[in-house]
C-alpha cells in the first residue's frame, strides 16, 4: 500500500501565553499544501522496520513513523510492517513532515493489518507523538488551540499560489520557544474569520500573516528575513515564516508571479545563504 503524506504551513501563528505545565497556548491555522512525502507499506509477520531514500533519516525510534507503528502494534506479536519512506518535505523546517508521516502510519496500518483501533485511541496516540500529528489525521484546514492539539477543522480554499522556500538553516523548536520575549497574555485572534475575507480584504491578510517566532528567529538568522522581504519585493500579497522556521512562504495571485519570484531567488545573496541556487523551492496549492 502506498500513500502520500502532505506538508502543512501555518497561516498565522500567535503564542498567547505560557501555561503552568510549561507548554505555550497557541492560536494558528494549519493548512495542508501539495508538497508530500510518499510512504510504502508492506505487511510482515512481526516487528517494525523502516527504510528511506536519504541517509540522514533515522530508521529507529528516532523516527515518528516507527514510534507510531509500534504504538499501534504494542500487543500484536504476530503482525508487523515494513515501511519505505520517500522524503521530499524538508526536515526541521516548520512544515510538519515528520508529524505528517506519523499520521499516515496511524491512518494506514489499522486497515492494512486488520487492527481494531477506535478513532479516540488513534487520536490519543497522535497527541502523544506530537502536537502537530492530530491535524494530519484529517484532510481539512483547522484552527489549532491549546499547544496545537485542540483542532477545529473547517472548509476553506486558499485563493493564492504559494511559493515555499526552505533555506539550508535548521531552527531548533525548543530554542525558538525559549527565545520568545515575555509579553502579556493575549486573546485569540480571529484567524478563521480573517481567512474567509480573503483575497478581498487586505486588512484581513495582515491579521493572518503574523508569526510570533519571526522576531527572534530572524535576529538569529537574518537570511530568513531576506527571503521573506524578497518575496514581498517580488509582488507577493504577503509572506511569512512557517512554524518556528526555517521555511518561508509567499502568497501570489498567479503561478507566473510565483515562478518569477522563484527564478529571481537565484540572484539573492544573504548572510548564511552560501548556495542559494540550491534552495528547495516549491510552488504549491491546497492539498
Amino acid at each position: 500500500m502506498t500513500v502520500r503524506s502532505y506538508a502543512k504551513i501555518n497561516l498565522g501563528l500567535y503564542v498567547l501565553g505560557k501555561r503552568e505545565d510549561g507548554f505555550h497556548d497557541l492560536a494558528t491555522i494549519f493548512h495542508r499544501v501539495d508538497l508530500f512525502d510518499t510512504l510504502h507499506f508492506e505487511a510482515t509477520g512481526g516487528g517494525v522496520t523502516l527504510e528511506a531514500n536519504r541517509d540522514d533519516i533515522p530508521r529507529d525510534r528516532g523516527n515518528l513513523c516507527v514510534r507510531a507503528a509500534e504504538a499501534l502494534l504494542h500487543e500484536q506479536r504476530d503482525r508487523g510492517v515494513h515501511m519505505y519512506l520517500e522524503k521530499r518535505i524538508p526536515a526541521g523546517a516548520g512544515l510538519g513532515g515528520g508529524s505528517s508521516n506519523a499520521a499516515a502510519v496511524l491512518r494506514v496500518l489499522p486497515e492494512l493489518l486488520g487492527l481494531d483501533v477506535p478513532d479516540e485511541e488513534r487520536m490519543e496516540i497522535a497527541a502523544m507523538l506530537g502536537s502537530d500529528v492530530p491535524f494530519f489525521l484529517q484532510d481539512r484546514p483547522a484552527e489549532a488551540r491549546g499547544r496545537g492539539e485542540i483542532l477545529l477543522p473547517f472548509d476553506w480554499r486558499c485563493p493564492y499560489w504559494i511559493l515555499l522556500v526552505t533555506p539550508d538553516i535548521h531552527v531548533s523548536t525548543p530554542w525558538a520557544y525559549g527565545s520568545l520575549r515575555p509579553r502579556p497574555r493575549r486573546p485569540e485572534p480571529p484567524l478563521r474569520a480573517a481567512l474567509e475575507k480573503l483575497p478581498h480584504d487586505a486588512g484581513a491578510l495582515a491579521t493572518v500573516l503574523h508569526n510570533d517566532f519571526e522576531e527572534t528567529v530572524m535576529e538569529q538568522h537574518p537570511a530568513i528575513r531576506t527571503l521573506r522581504d524578497h518575496m514581498m519585493d517580488c509582488g507577493a500579497a504577503g509572506a511569512l515564516m512557517s512554524g518556528s522556521g526555517s521555511s518561508v512562504f509567499g502568497l501570489f495571485e498567479t503561478h507566473h508571479a510565483a515562478a518569477r519570484c522563484a527564478e529571481r531567488l537565484h540572484g539573492v545573496r544573504a548572510t548564511a545563504l552560501t548556495a542559494p541556487d540550491f534552495f528547495p523551492t516549491h510552488i504549491v496549492r491546497d492539498a
